[in-house]
């Protein structure tokens, strides 16, 4: 015969029944509420709202801050849905970084002394007198006090013919916002000036005699400028149209009258020549940058 043991017999009492009828034992009480009513409360009151329209919700979230955002708070973007909060924060950082419009203050500037100056020699009779360049006059009657004339030269223009300076002005425009862009404000000023100067330096050597008028001088400068700065940046299609301009106006310079193309020789010289002075210290550090990348 084979002994049993109580502990291991399968008809063992158990506790279970006597706790689970008891009520008071299973935290319910007397109360008839269930556990599913219970769990289906707590999830009504969870469910996610959108913190600007808390009447209504959403289980869209937004893909940078995770909030709820109902339909009119979503904003679709191509790395998905925002909320309306993150969109305006995020226009807003764009538009603090993003540089502003680029105005050509001084092309600008430049052009309206010309305009300036052009309505005073209507306006004053002995203006065109005291300011146009001859450095034959200059020489024999006001010596080096009148070398000032070399500058204001190159702001007058032919009083009786006004397609003189329209030509100019816009010239001007063209070239100068270009230039300004590419080089700043006071590089461009710096070259526009240096050219009108040498306009008028080229005129002593070739044209001494002569009386000269006009921005030409400084226009033909910024041309040269922006030619070294086409060749540096190797634009072949834009230097043989550039190249070819230049040609037209050379030939002008010869056949039509009244036209110093001295002048036009000296600052376009002289334009060349500060355009690489100042911009000599970029090409240095490039020259630099190479010669540490073969190494």
């Amino acid at each position: 015969m084979t002994e049993q043991h109580p502990e291991h017999s399968s008809a063992s009492p158990a506790y279970i029944p006597e706790a689970s009828t008891n009520p008071a034992a299973s935290g319910l009480g007397s109360s008839s509420y269930s556990p599913l009513e219970a769990t289906g409360a707590a999830q009504s009151q969870e469910e996610p709202v959108c913190p600007r329209h808390p009447d209504r919700v959403s289980y869209a979230r937004c893909k940078r801050c995770m909030r709820p955002a109902c339909g009119a708070c979503q904003v679709q973007m191509e790395v998905g849905m925002l909320c309306a909060d993150c969109y305006r924060e995020l226009s807003a950082a764009a538009a603090a970084a993003r540089p502003a419009p680029f105005k050509p203050w001084a092309t600008y500037t430049l052009i309206s002394l010309n305009v300036l100056v052009y309505a005073l020699q209507w306006m004053v009779p002995s203006f065109f007198q005291n300011f146009a360049l001859n450095w034959a006059y200059v020489d024999y009657y006001e010596g080096i006090n009148g070398y000032y004339r070399a500058l204001t030269s190159g702001f007058m223009h032919s009083q009786y013919d006004y397609t003189h300076i329209l030509f100019n002005m816009f010239s001007l425009y063209i070239f100068g916002t270009a230039l300004e862009r590419m080089l700043g404000r006071w590089r461009f000023v710096t070259i526009y000036i240096a050219s009108i100067l040498g306009g008028s330096a080229m005129v002593y050597l070739l044209a001494y005699r002569d009386t000269v008028v006009g921005a030409s001088g400084g226009i033909f400068g910024l041309i040269g400028s922006y030619l070294v700065l086409l060749v540096l940046m190797k634009q072949r299609e834009q230097i043989r149209s550039l190249m070819g301009m230049i040609g037209l106006n050379v030939v002008m310079g010869f056949v039509m009258p009244n036209i110093s193309w001295q002048g036009h020789l000296g600052g376009f010289i002289a334009g060349v020549v500060v355009t690489l002075v100042v911009i000599a210290p970029q090409l240095i550090q490039v020259q630099k940058l190479k010669k540490e990348h073969h190494l």
